[in-house]
């Protein structure tokens, strides 16, 4: 019963149009060739970033600002921005849904009534 619900669950959010919204923005953002790029770079930089990080060191200075400057050209780009808004849109979906699915164990934990479908 839980692996029903939980199929249906998923079925409605991949018709949510937040979902769908962000499916295209993926979409388009693998289709553009610049933005693909500039994700290897950042990417590669973050990399970097975590293997000095990892070491205990804080990454050169140049590093740091090149990072920053290619997640900023990519936030601020066109493609990047409408995939940056519609993740945020998602995340917020999402965040709603698991304040629902919490409420409902809430309730059932707390509920002398047993239920089997």
């Amino acid at each position: 019963m839980i692996w029903d619900k939980a199929q249906d669950l998923g079925r409605l959010i991949g018709q949510a149009p937040e979902y769908q919204a962000l499916r295209r923005a993926e979409s388009t953002l693998r289709d553009d060739k610049e933005t693909v790029a500039k994700l290897e770079q950042i990417q590669t930089l973050a990399r970097q970033v975590d293997q000095v990080v990892a070491t205990g060191q804080m990454p050169d200075q140049a590093t740091a600002e090149s990072y920053e400057n290619a997640v900023h050209d990519l936030e601020t780009s066109p493609v990047g921005q409408a995939y940056v808004v519609a993740r945020a849109n998602f995340e917020k979906l999402m965040t709603k849904v698991n304040q629902n699915i919490t409420e409902g164990m809430e309730k059932g934990a707390t509920s002398s009534i047993i239920t089997l479908a």
